[in-house]
């Protein structure tokens, strides 16, 4: 449901941009006011059902912001489990390529992502890479699958039902 506030012949789509209106003339009102006390204050309170082309939208993008975060989540490998974050990458990468200027079977102690200590060659890092790869693909096509639900639901209630199967 959205919910417009209009005021002076102007409208808002949040209470939080009404009341910095209201408060410039000096009318402070909290963010929890009853409608019918904005009415008294000449509010007019309109509620509008939101098209499904709206929840369409706004579910795709919660997919997509869940599918997001989940890429960047720790990945377990060989019984640990490593950050996967923008810096952990780098890192990851930097390593790899120290690693590998020293000589097969060379290693560095590599702090999990549950701050303990582990030896890692370039190789086990290679493989945290590939475990990331694997679980990135299989998120892809899960949010695939989840936007083609959202698309072809016909209800409020059948887009919001979907959800980021992994």
């Amino acid at each position: 449901m959205k919910t417009t506030y209009t005021y002076k012949k102007e409208s808002f789509s949040t209470l939080c941009d009404l009341s910095e209106t209201l408060g410039k003339e000096g009318i402070f009102i909290p963010l929890s006011i009853a409608e019918d006390a904005l009415k008294d204050l000449g509010v007019e309170v309109t509620h509008e059902e939101e098209s499904i082309e709206s929840i369409k939208e706004h579910k795709i993008l919660t997919l997509k912001i869940q599918r997001d975060n989940a890429e960047v989540q720790p990945i377990e490998y060989k019984g640990n489990l490593y950050d996967y974050d923008e810096k952990a990458r780098d890192r990851i990468n930097a390593a790899i390529i120290a690693l590998e200027l020293q000589g097969e079977g060379a290693t560095i102690e590599w702090t999990t992502a549950d701050n303990a200590d582990t030896p890692v060659t370039a190789n086990d890092l290679k493989m945290i890479i590939a475990a990331v790869a694997v679980r990135s693909n299989k998120l892809h096509t899960a949010y695939r699958v989840a936007k083609e639900k959202v698309e072809a639901a016909t209800t409020a209630a059948d887009v919001e039902a979907v959800t980021l199967e992994i």
